[in-house]
């Protein structure tokens, strides 16, 4: 073996170590070092004798050492930024621009513009393309970040949908309880007996929650509630006591998104009830299709404080939140009084922009 077949031969022993090294020193420190044994090669043929173009082996193997280079710099400006990238981007495309050299003597500006016009053709197209690549990672995190974001917002609000509602139910049922245990203990035992069952589904919930807000992948929520469980939500209101729910739901399918705006929007409202008109003893809910719109209306005989024509702002941020969520998808909420000592909520969300069509 000739020592021209052993210079052009060195890059490509060093790629398979450089490439393990890769995971521990980064894709920029694997580049600096194949693109400065590159240039090491080059001035050991400037001082042993440039090749002749009819090597065969010198010359594809040099065709494959560009390829390893220019492949490396797309490798390091896609996973790594800052100085020490630029400077192994750099030495790599140096050593490009540099290996015709071992060709041909370089002589006066014309063959050093040469050299240059040879480097920038095979190395500006790699440079574009690891800095696209970036582009895209960085976007696809980006794009990431912002939906975990937006999943703990929506948990957020989930936390305060559910769990509040659970809770006003325990403390509604602990007060009956209380006046029950003179007067019928077993009643009372009873009673107790949801408060526990209504205390174990808040607990979970916090657990499924405060979970997923800890996790930093991405979480598997499953299935969002939607208008087939407001059922057992109206029945689990109504056997806490003291308030008769009556369901009306449209028998047409809804997209699962507005299913999941108006399970919430029933919820926070079932909750305000428990919470802010102890005076009512009827709840109506009515959800029906009207052209392409579902209206949603909640009504109770006991009217609770607030404003009339927004949601009522004092006692948390549910309805004012759900008010967004409706807004965002071209739909609009109120809430305030309604016929004498009645409150409505009342919400309009279109079906048509949310992604359905006939069924």
């Amino acid at each position: 073996m000739t020592m021209t077949q052993i210079l052009s031969g060195v890059v490509l022993v060093l790629v398979p170590p450089a490439w393990v090294a890769r995971g521990r020193y980064g894709a920029a420190a694997v580049t600096m070092a194949l693109g400065a044994a590159s240039v090491v090669v080059t001035v050991a043929v400037w001082l042993l004798g440039r090749w002749a173009e009819g090597q065969r082996w010198a010359g594809l193997a040099g065709l494959v050492e560009l390829a390893v280079l220019l492949l490396s710099v797309v490798v390091s400006l896609r996973a790594e930024d800052g100085p020490r990238c630029a400077a192994a981007a750099w030495t790599a495309c140096g050593a490009v621009a540099l290996w015709p050299s071992r060709f041909a003597f370089v002589e006066g500006p014309a063959d050093t513009l040469t050299l240059f016009g040879f480097g920038s053709m095979l190395s500006l197209p790699a440079v574009l393309v690891g800095l696209y690549l970036r582009g895209l990672d960085e976007g696809r995190r980006e794009a990431v970040a912002e939906a975990r974001r937006a999943q703990r917002l929506e948990l957020a609000h989930d936390l305060h949908d559910f769990v509040a509602h659970d809770v006003s139910g325990m403390v509604a049922q602990a007060q009956a309880g209380a006046y029950l245990a003179g007067i019928d203990p077993a009643g009372a035992a009873e009673m107790f007996q949801r408060i526990e069952q209504a205390g174990q589904r808040a607990l979970a919930s916090l657990d499924r929650t405060v979970q997923l807000l800890r996790s930093e992948e991405q979480g598997d929520r499953g299935p969002q509630p939607g208008l087939a469980e407001l059922a057992e939500v109206a029945e689990r209101f109504t056997a806490t006591g003291g308030v008769n729910v009556r369901l009306e739901l449209p028998e047409e399918p809804v997209p699962r998104e507005v299913e999941g705006t108006v399970h919430r929007i029933v919820v926070e409202s079932l909750t305000n009830v428990r919470r802010h008109a102890p005076a009512a003893r009827a709840v109506e809910i009515r959800a029906c299709r009207s052209g392409g719109r579902l209206e949603l209306t909640v009504t109770n005989d006991g009217r609770a404080p607030g404003p009339a024509g927004r949601p009522r702002r004092g006692g948390g941020s549910g309805l004012p939140g759900l008010a967004a969520r409706v807004e965002a998808l071209g739909g609009s909420l109120e809430a305030g009084p309604y016929e004498r000592e009645a409150w409505r909520v009342t919400a309009v969300l279109p079906l048509e922009e949310a992604g359905t069509g006939p069924a």
